[in-house]
């Protein structure tokens, strides 16, 4: 068993409470909780370990997504105490501890600024956030494994004064779309980076994508 993902957002920002709010098919999240992503292969695997942690503790789970390589689940509670909880008994079940997760690899990380219309278009009708206008700056951030896709986003909202485009937390590479301001978009990324960089763990040793 591999643990990809394992990591704890101690109060989900607005826009990305509302983004799994308005994605997510299981019990949905309010700004300001307490909230954890486990990802872990073989993807089958995800139905046992969410159900160790309802068993467990009181924690209402957003997500599971069930692929074949990867599987990954989200829950969330008001009380910390009872999210970490969770944590420990899925970590406990796996035979793991948080030291052995994935260390996060940032595949791709770009900025591009001063958005012509046609492309703000394009990626409007894809998007499950808010829209990107034109002349906007966005940001683009792509990690692996996947579920750390979430961890940069939220902090990059606490960071700086952006709108959250997309995210995409599973699959082979998690994704991030931010736009906005230059200065504001500036200030979200370099926080996006910086608390991904502050993400412990071993390195990742399976194929290498460019």
């Amino acid at each position: 068993m591999q643990l990809r993902t394992y990591i704890l957002l101690d109060s989900l920002q607005e826009q990305l409470a509302s983004y799994i709010g308005s994605t997510a098919k299981g019990f949905l999240p309010v700004p300001g909780v307490a909230s954890l992503f486990v990802e872990i292969a073989p993807g089958l695997a995800i139905n046992q370990v969410l159900d160790v942690a309802l068993k467990a503790t009181r924690v209402q789970p957003a997500v599971q997504i069930v692929e074949r390589a990867y599987g990954l689940l989200e829950v969330h509670d008001h009380d910390k105490g009872e999210v970490t909880s969770a944590g420990a008994a899925i970590l406990n079940y796996l035979g793991l501890n948080e030291a052995e997760r994935v260390k996060p690899a940032i595949v791709s990380n770009q900025i591009i600024r001063a958005m012509e219309a046609y492309q703000c278009q394009l990626i409007n009708r894809n998007r499950s956030g808010s829209m990107i206008l034109p002349g906007e700056s966005l940001f683009i951030l792509e990690t692996e494994p996947a579920g750390y896709a979430v961890f940069a986003a939220n902090e990059a909202e606490k960071a700086a004064r952006v709108k959250l485009v997309d995210v995409r937390p599973f699959g082979a590479f998690g994704r991030l779309y931010m736009s906005g301001a230059e200065s504001e978009i500036d200030s979200a990324a370099a926080a996006a980076v910086r608390a991904l960089e502050g993400v412990s763990g071993v390195e990742w040793t399976g194929k290498k994508h460019l």
